[in-house]
């Protein structure tokens, strides 16, 4: 009786056992929840719903602050899906060819993005973090930053502009325009009306004229503006021009600062409207490019396994007094000791350099020297030098300037071309399968 008591009692567990089990499976199939699924194949990744999604959000989040109007459902969806795969082929290639941005790279642009919106770093971030969308736009900017690069190394290679293209170019008008010079202005006027007797035009024209006079003299335009503002003699008002051509400047001021060099002043120039004071205050591109250079050699030692940073600043300077106090070669001790491969070669000699075609430690450094004289030793990110300045002049790279100008240009409109033959190619070389 006992032992049949003890069956009974081990099949009533086993049962128990059994439907705790099913009904455990049952719940667990009543909370199953589809977290994701697979919307494309391409070649060895996919495309997930949730970035489709994602992606969806996004646009209609956009069109939504800027008020544009979005195409039907069913085609934005499919546009919004095929850019996601070619994205993810160019993500691919991009692992291929072992193109990636570290995490501080990734904040320096969160940085600027932050500044753009006038915020803090920190104050973007937890902005984002609200919004549930930070971690995303870190990702976004990631690839963003990835395919560019992956598109510029495709592209630049299929890119080929030839110097008679060059040529056609800076002879036709679009060139010709593009090349031309921008002037950035800074403007005073000391109005006159149609009521204003003689004697009080004449004060406005000297009033005028001493303005004139205080600015050649070394003040600034803001200085001699709130002074005369501060005067209270006659009104004052300006214009700002910002960068322009000259064929966009009033006809009065373009005759004027076409001929001006940066910095200087024209004025008073009588108008209908006034005295106007007009001054240079910068100039960028056109015919005329007059650059300073340097020649200049030097020898740069670098801290290494066997020689320390004391030990590098003691040999440099040794080898200082010996060129300066001992008058032994320059250009023997760098062909032997310099660490610079550049240069070493030719004795430390760099050439011709122009003005901000250093680094910025050296150019502080050579803007000091004499001709001719060898500088006390200083220290870059490269290592120590000491430098010595062979001869200064003023160069005329109009031409070399106007032709990189022509071909930056040129180039530029057949990247976009090549860029979009280039996306179309590796589209039609993918294998790609929806999945519904």
């Amino acid at each position: 009786m006992d032992s049949m008591n003890k069956i009974f009692s081990a099949s009533r567990l086993v049962i128990s056992t059994a439907v705790l089990a099913l009904t455990l499976a049952s719940t667990a199939n009543a909370q199953r929840v589809l977290l994701d699924k697979i919307v494309a194949i391409v070649d060895r990744d996919v495309v997930l719903q949730s970035e489709l999604l994602g992606r969806l959000s996004d646009v209609r989040g956009t069109a939504a602050r800027e008020g544009r109007e979005l195409p039907p459902e069913n085609q934005l969806r499919e546009e919004i899906l095929e850019a996601l795969i070619l994205e993810n082929i160019q993500m691919q290639f991009a692992e291929r060819a072992s193109i990636r941005y570290d995490d501080d790279t990734i904040n320096r642009v969160l940085g600027s993005m932050a500044q753009d919106n006038n915020m803090s770093f920190e104050e973007y971030v937890r902005n984002l973090e609200a919004g549930g969308v930070y971690l995303r736009t870190r990702e976004q900017v990631r690839k963003q930053l990835t395919m560019q690069e992956l598109q510029r190394g495709a592209v630049n290679s299929r890119i080929h502009v030839t110097e008679q293209e060059i040529d056609n170019f800076l002879n036709s008008e679009m060139g010709q325009a593009i090349v031309a010079a921008d002037y950035l202005i800074d403007h005073i006027l000391v109005p006159v009306s149609g009521t204003d007797s003689d004697q009080i035009k004449s004060a406005k024209l000297k009033f005028a004229a001493d303005m004139v006079a205080k600015l050649e003299e070394g003040e600034t335009i803001v200085q001699v503006r709130a002074e005369a503002i501060q005067s209270r003699a006659f009104p004052i008002d300006g214009t700002n021009f910002a960068w322009r051509k000259l064929d966009q400047l009033p006809n009065l001021f373009a005759r004027a600062v076409e001929p001006m060099t940066v910095g200087e002043v024209e004025g008073p120039i009588e108008a209908g409207n006034g005295f106007h004071i007009v001054q240079l205050r910068d100039k960028r591109g056109g015919t005329e490019q007059i650059v300073k250079q340097t020649n200049i050699r030097h020898i740069m030692l670098a801290p290494n396994e066997i020689r320390d940073e004391q030990q590098t600043i003691e040999l440099i300077h040794d080898f200082r007094r010996r060129i300066v106090e001992d008058g032994e070669d320059f250009a023997g001790i760098a062909r032997q000791n310099s660490d610079d491969a550049a240069s070493v070669v030719a004795g430390g000699d760099l050439d011709w350099v122009s003005e901000g075609g250093m680094p910025l430690e050296m150019e502080t450094v050579i803007n000091e020297l004499e001709v001719g004289e060898v500088s006390e030793p200083f220290r870059s990110q490269m290592g120590w030098h000491i430098a010595e300045v062979l001869g200064r002049r003023d160069t005329d790279l109009s031409q070399d300037y106007t032709r990189s100008q022509a071909y930056n240009t040129l180039r530029n409109r057949k990247f976009d071309l090549e860029l979009q033959n280039w996306l179309i190619e590796i589209r039609e070389e993918a294998f790609v399968e929806l999945v519904d």
